[in-house]
């Protein structure tokens, strides 16, 4: 049986739902981002069991078809942006749309009804917090990081790094270095 789970978003989230669904006796077949596969029928109550004990982490069971759909748009979105080391397609419409068997206008337009912002403002979102990680984490230059987020120039990250923080990437990895000096007088 698939259960589907709203606001997964990392490994330590999947390592939360398996643990939680063992604890009441199933048997995971496999635990992705925003679904989890089981061999037993879940019954209702040991649905609401795994639901209590998974928003505890902030994660929750999902029970209609429109929120099924909304976290498959969003695993796919999250994919895309943390994956992007395996350089993915530049048209993630068409990627979208291939993925998930619906026109990608359907699904544009069923994202924003539902989230109250659209796609492409997600996508920028999540690109510029894998950015901020990747600056503060000094594995990789501008260019680099640019290049693995599928930006087109390092002046087009720079500017909706900008757009989203009020900082320049420069500024930003400035001010790590900043917080690091403070800590080590303190």
């Amino acid at each position: 049986m698939k259960l589907y789970i709203r606001n997964m978003a990392c490994q330590s989230c999947k390592i939360v739902v398996k643990d939680e669904i063992e604890k009441l006796g199933l048997h995971p077949k496999n635990v992705e981002l925003g679904e989890a596969e089981v061999k037993e029928k879940v019954t209702v109550e040991q649905q609401k069991k795994l639901n209590s004990a998974i928003r505890k982490a902030g994660l929750e069971l999902i029970q209609n078809k429109e929120g099924v759909l909304l976290e498959k748009i969003r695993k796919e979105i999250l994919e895309y942006v943390y994956n992007s080391d395996e350089k993915m397609p530049k048209n993630f419409s068409k990627y979208l749309s291939q993925k998930l068997n619906y026109s990608y206008s359907y699904l544009a337009n069923f994202f924003s009804a539902m989230q109250a912002s659209t796609i492409e403002k997600y996508i920028i979102s999540l690109k510029i917090e894998k950015a901020k990680e990747m600056i503060l984490f000094n594995e990789y230059t501008l260019t680099e990081i640019a290049y693995r987020l599928n930006y087109s120039s390092v002046a087009h990250l720079s500017s909706q790094f900008k757009k989203v923080t009020g900082l320049t990437p420069s500024h930003f990895k400035a001010l790590k270095k900043k917080r690091r000096i403070v800590l080590q007088d303190l």
